[in-house]
């Protein structure tokens, strides 16, 4: 894990628009994370579901334990800056 990365995890899948959207915001942003496809992964889904007490992706988990759901672009950008990530 490279320090940028600092935990952040996204469950998402392929399907989900909102899912796309934040991965490529990530990217965009430069910042490290690691994705959970559930697709690839459907035990992944209760993880997910167990975090954020919702079936809603993606599920974007950051360093300080905190979580999103669904997040808006300025939602996660926000959470980024606050945790001094970009």
């Amino acid at each position: 894990m490279t320090e940028k990365n600092a935990g952040i995890t996204m469950f998402g899948a392929e399907w989900c628009r909102d899912c796309r959207r934040t991965k490529a915001q990530l990217d965009g942003l430069g910042v490290e994370y690691t994705y959970v496809d559930l697709e690839a992964d459907p035990p992944a889904a209760e993880v997910a579901r167990e975090i954020s007490g919702r079936t809603n992706i993606p599920v974007v988990v950051y360093p300080d334990g905190t979580h999103h759901v669904e997040p808006s672009n300025d939602d996660v950008a926000a959470k980024l800056r606050s945790l001094s990530l970009i």
